[in-house]
């Protein structure tokens, strides 16, 4: 049996490494994360199932200090797969593994490679993304593709519904991939990363909304940040109110301007710079709880 460890964490870490064990492959070794807790945890716990399931597992935060290697070393893996770790693996480790190691990345390479790739398709409007598996290299997201899975990003999708389809076209692919790994005979093709996208990490504050952006930019940004991620902010009504749901409404208006607030029978509607409204489906001032449509447009209404 192929020898393999794994570095996992977050949904697509819980669901592959969950893969491998339902199929008895030999996991000799588990990394993962411990949990942020100024994060909400939606998916399940790597360390949870590892332990559960009697398999060896280190809490780290990185792989960078010698005696880990030296730990994947004596362990003589064939294989190593990052699956949603955090942090980029050294490359004295990816050497380790006989046949490689290999990385399952959150879009369609080369597209959206580097951090938050699915909060980036989203935000940049993409109409789908999905899962790839490759082999890692020194370079992030920039070796060989094994395999990927498309989904689709509909108009309504937010960061957690979209990720949910990744982690299952993750298994998809893995389920694909695997016995051609095993036997030698995966296909290896070479990224053009020209044709591609490169994104960094997203921070709180870069979700503070611009209503001099597009209405559709806007509604992107919310769908991109939304809950459980920090959420997209504005300062339009006075305090702050983090926007939780937005729906594009029709071009048009009388005096429009950005950020321009208008109650409507039973919601709020901001417009936008191209003179297109969206309309706050859900919001949660600061301090306060979720608010519905018709909530947020009655507490607004009483600040007036």
């Amino acid at each position: 049996m192929s020898g393999i460890v794994i570095a996992g964490y977050s949904d697509v870490g819980f669901r592959c490494t969950k893969w491998f064990l339902d199929h008895r492959e030999n996991v000799r070794l588990i990394y993962t994360h411990a949990d942020n807790p100024s994060e909400t945890r939606w998916w399940d716990s790597v360390a949870e199932l590892a332990q559960a399931r009697g398999v060896p597992v280190r809490v780290v935060e990185s792989l960078d200090e010698p005696a880990e290697a030296e730990r994947i070393r004596a362990l003589g893996p064939e294989f190593l797969f990052s699956f949603y770790f955090r942090k980029m693996i050294p490359g004295r480790i990816l050497q380790i593994p006989s046949v490689g190691a290999l990385n399952m990345h959150g879009s369609l390479l080369p597209a959206f490679r580097g951090r938050s790739p699915i909060n980036w398709a989203i935000l940049k409007g993409a109409e789908r993304t999905g899962a790839s598996l490759h082999y890692m290299v020194d370079k992030p997201d920039a070796g060989d593709l094994v395999d990927q899975e498309a989904v689709p990003i509909g108009w309504e999708d937010d960061a957690l519904s979209v990720s949910r389809k990744v982690g299952a076209a993750a298994v998809t692919v893995l389920e694909r991939s695997w016995p051609k790994l095993k036997l030698g005979v995966a296909p290896r093709t070479t990224l053009d990363l020209s044709k591609g996208s490169y994104f960094g990490g997203r921070k709180p504050e870069d979700g503070f909304i611009d209503w001099g952006k597009s209405a559709a930019e806007v509604h992107n940004l919310v769908r991109a940040v939304a809950p459980p991620w920090p959420g997209a902010f504005t300062d339009v009504f006075g305090p702050k109110v983090t926007i939780l749901r937005t729906r594009l409404g029709a071009y048009g208006g009388h005096d429009t301007f950005p950020g321009k607030v208008e109650p409507t029978e039973g919601s709020v509607i901001v417009y936008c710079g191209d003179d297109r409204p969206v309309e706050i489906l859900a919001a949660r001032p600061e301090g306060q709880g979720d608010l519905d449509a018709g909530q947020f447009r009655l507490w607004l209404l009483k600040r007036s």
